[in-house]
């Protein structure tokens, strides 16, 4: 297997070429006399050949190193011009962001955030990928996903934003046909709708407040969904309950459209987290729209709603 060219020493020889000496080479580059010496030295022994003369006031090159020396030159030009395209890549606020977001929660929440940012930031583009799925951030080259889930430990970057309250929830007309359930055990006596992404999608968790009781049901219902607002219109209508995010059903809460039931039991808490790919260094507009979606969805009604428990 051949090796590597050594850009170091060809770096290090097209500096010199162009000043003329191993003291003022090394003095621009801020290293040793003897580093400048030992770089030439792997160059003549890798090329077999004398790319230099050396006397006690100036450096002359040879013919072939002064061929090599012009091609050396190019070489350190196009990676100056390399380095400082992707310093100014990194520190503008302009250019492509990549994002993924659950769907439900980007048309939500997401979406009508974007307008002010892109009107601030004009230099700015969003390309916005919604998706309940939990994508590849790497595979997929995402700068940022919105995930709702309790993370485990990963090489991923991760800010928590807020905690996520799920609420069993049917409407008004539905418990007034079926009743109200008091205990999960009570469940196995009515429809419940599903939605296929909840971390254990066939199984529900309870855990009473006060006793600390918990109680595992398996649900049954007429309806599965792998996108939690494809349960809504069947919620109103009156044709089960589901298990569902406040940020999901909080307005029709509010319209009284629909109830939360069993507030004495809660499920296992979500949390809301913007996660990015392993690594400390990130594009500034990288930075800038996470510190935002941060900010913003923070402050979010829903995560205050009257149901919502204070932590």
């Amino acid at each position: 297997m051949s090796r590597l060219p050594d850009l170091e020493a060809w770096a290090i020889f097209a500096k010199l070429a162009e000043i003329g000496s191993f003291t003022g080479t090394a003095a621009e580059l801020g290293i040793s006399v003897a580093t400048v010496s030992k770089a030439i030295h792997r160059l003549e022994q890798r090329v077999g050949a004398t790319l230099l003369n050396r006397t006690s006031r100036r450096v002359m090159l040879t013919e072939l190193g002064n061929h090599l020396a012009r091609n050396a030159t190019d070489m350190l030009v196009n990676a100056e011009h390399m380095e400082t395209e992707a310093k100014s890549q990194t520190s503008t606020l302009a250019g492509v962001i990549r994002i993924a977001v659950p769907m439900s929660f980007g048309f939500r929440h997401v979406a009508p955030l974007l307008p002010d940012l892109l009107k601030k930031y004009e230099g700015l583009s969003i390309d916005l990928h919604l998706d309940d799925s939990i994508v590849d951030l790497i595979g997929g080259r995402f700068d940022l996903a919105l995930r709702i889930a309790n993370l485990a430990d990963s090489s991923l970057r991760v800010r928590r934003i807020c905690n996520v309250r799920r609420l069993l929830v049917g409407s008004p007309e539905y418990f007034q046909k079926h009743g109200r359930p008091e205990h999960p055990n009570d469940l196995v006596h009515h429809d419940c709708l599903g939605y296929v992404y909840l971390p254990t999608p066939g199984v529900w968790r309870f855990i009473h407040e006060q006793s600390g009781e918990t109680v595992s049901v398996v649900p049954s219902g007429r309806l599965r969904a792998n996108n939690g607002d494809a349960l809504t219109a069947s919620l109103c209508a009156g044709l089960g309950i589901a298990v569902q995010p406040e940020f999901t059903i909080w307005k029709e809460l509010e319209a009284g459209a629909l109830e939360a039931v069993m507030l004495d039991w809660s499920l296992p808490h979500l949390t809301l987290n913007a996660v990015m790919p392993p690594g400390t260094l990130r594009p500034a507009r990288v930075m800038l729209v996470t510190d935002f979606l941060v900010e913003e969805l923070r402050k979010a009604l829903w995560a205050y709603y009257k149901y919502h428990k204070d932590e």
